[in-house]
């Protein structure tokens, strides 16, 4: 095999079934059909993974373009052992629910860590702020 640098390399899994790592935290899976020299990509049959605990759920996205800038991760499923996961699938509706109630869990734990630490006389600077200095 001749070695090809940087995404070009790539190129052999062209039509392979892919999970992409984005870097907000997103988690798409679908089969990578295209890929330039910046990495962008063009993913077909995406779904969207949600986890939450030992739960997951799919939300359907069709053609999805992905700049190669938020790639964070990006690595080839093996269709033998896909559906051998400890995970249980559950609907759209009810991984949203958890999604939404694990966000509000930790919302609610930063709160208690901003009051601990202003009770003691310490702050932590708002990320929004960080910029001005």
């Amino acid at each position: 095999m001749n070695y090809m640098p940087g995404t070009a390399s790539l190129i052999e899994d062209i039509d392979k079934k892919h999970l992409v790592l984005l870097r907000d935290g997103r988690t798409l899976i679908g089969f990578l059909r295209s890929i330039d020299q910046f990495a962008n990509l063009v993913l077909h049959q995406t779904v969207e993974r949600i986890h939450v605990g030992k739960k997951y759920g799919d939300i359907p996205r069709g053609i999805f373009v992905v700049r190669g800038e938020n790639v964070v991760l990006l690595g080839e499923i093996d269709l033998e052992k896909e559906s051998d996961t400890p995970l249980q699938q559950v609907s759209i509706e009810e991984i949203l629910e958890e999604q939404r109630v694990e966000q509000q869990t930790k919302l609610e734990n930063e709160k208690l860590k901003v009051q601990a630490l202003k009770d003691r006389g310490l702050s932590i600077p708002r990320a929004d702020t960080l910029d001005e200095y």
